[in-house]
C-alpha cells in the first residue's frame, strides 16, 4: 500500500520534465541530422508522410519534415506522458510493497519499466536511421535515470511515514481505509485524510486513539473516526480488557 495520489502528483511534474525533455532533444536531433532525415523521407515518402502532407504538394519533403516536428513529435510526447503517468500511479500504489530499497532506487525501478515500455511501443522518440536511434537510445538511458531520481524525490516530498500500532494486537486491530495496518509503517499523502476504525475483540473495549507528530484524529474517543496526516508520526489504538 502506498499513495496513488502522491504517485500521480510526482509523476505529473516528473513526467512533464521527462517527456518534455525527450521531445526537445528529439527535435534538436532531427534538425542536427536534417540532411539525412530529408534523404530518408524522400526515399520513404509514402510510408512517412501519407497522413500529413499530400504527395503532390510543393516542397513536399520539406513540408513532411515540418509536419514531423510540429505534429508527430508532439503526438508521441502526448501519449508518452500518459503512459508515464500511469506508471507513476502504480509506483505510488506499490511503493510500500517493494522491500529493501529507498525512495530513489524505487523510483529508478519504475522509471526503467516506464522507459522500456516507451521504447517497445514506439513512444520514446521519432527517428529515421541508426545514428539517430543510437543517439536517442543513449539520451533515453541517461534521462530515464534522471526521471527515476526525480520521481523518488518528489514522492518522498509529497508523502509522510506513519507507524500504525495497537496496544494489544490480539485485542485490537487498526483498519485504515479498510485495510489492516496493525504494526505496519506506511506512506500517506501529505495533508490527506483517511477513515480509521478499531476492530476490537469481544472480551475487550476500545479506549482511545493515541497519536504523535503530524498525525491527528478527529475524535480520539470514537472507535471509528478520521485520521489526518500532516507530517510523520504514529497512530496507536488503546484497548481495555473487559474481564
Amino acid at each position: 500500500m502506498g499513495s496513488f495520489f502522491a504517485g500521480v502528483k510526482a509523476g505529473t511534474l516528473g513526467g512533464f520534465l521527462y517527456v518534455g525533455g525527450t521531445a526537445v532533444f528529439n527535435v534538436v536531433l532531427l534538425y542536427a541530422l536534417r540532411s539525412d532525415v530529408l534523404n530518408f523521407i524522400q526515399g520513404n515518402y509514402t510510408s512517412v508522410c501519407t497522413n500529413s502532407v499530400p504527395v503532390n504538394a510543393t516542397n513536399s519533403v520539406q513540408n513532411c519534415f515540418a509536419s514531423v516536428i510540429a505534429v508527430d513529435v508532439p503526438y508521441i510526447a502526448f501519449v508518452a506522458f500518459f503512459i508515464v503517468l500511469a506508471y507513476a500511479g502504480a509506483f505510488g500504489i506499490l511503493y510500500d510493497s517493494i522491500p529493501g530499497l529507498n525512495a530513489f532506487l524505487k523510483g529508478e525501478v519504475f522509471a526503467a519499466v516506464a522507459g522500456f515500455n516507451l521504447v517497445v511501443f514506439g513512444f520514446s522518440a521519432y527517428f529515421f536511421d541508426t545514428p539517430s536511434s543510437v543517439a536517442s537510445g543513449i539520451f533515453m538511458v541517461i534521462w530515464t535515470v534522471v526521471f527515476g531520481y526525480t520521481l523518488g524525490r518528489l514522492y518522498k516530498r509529497y508523502t509522510r511515514l506513519v507507524s500504525v500500532g495497537s496496544q494489544d494486537p490480539t485485542l485490537l486491530k487498526v483498519m485504515v481505509d479498510g485495510k489492516d495496518l496493525t504494526g505496519k509503517t506506511r506512506t500517506f499523502a501529505l495533508t490527506s485524510s483517511h477513515k480509521v476504525r478499531a476492530e476490537v475483540a469481544e472480551d475487550a473495549s476500545f479506549r482511545e486513539w493515541e497519536t504523535t507528530g503530524g498525525v491527528s484524529v478527529e475524535d480520539s474517543r470514537s472507535f471509528e473516526t478520521v485520521v489526518e496526516v500532516n507530517g510523520e508520526g504514529t497512530l496507536k489504538g488503546a484497548v481495555t480488557r473487559k474481564y
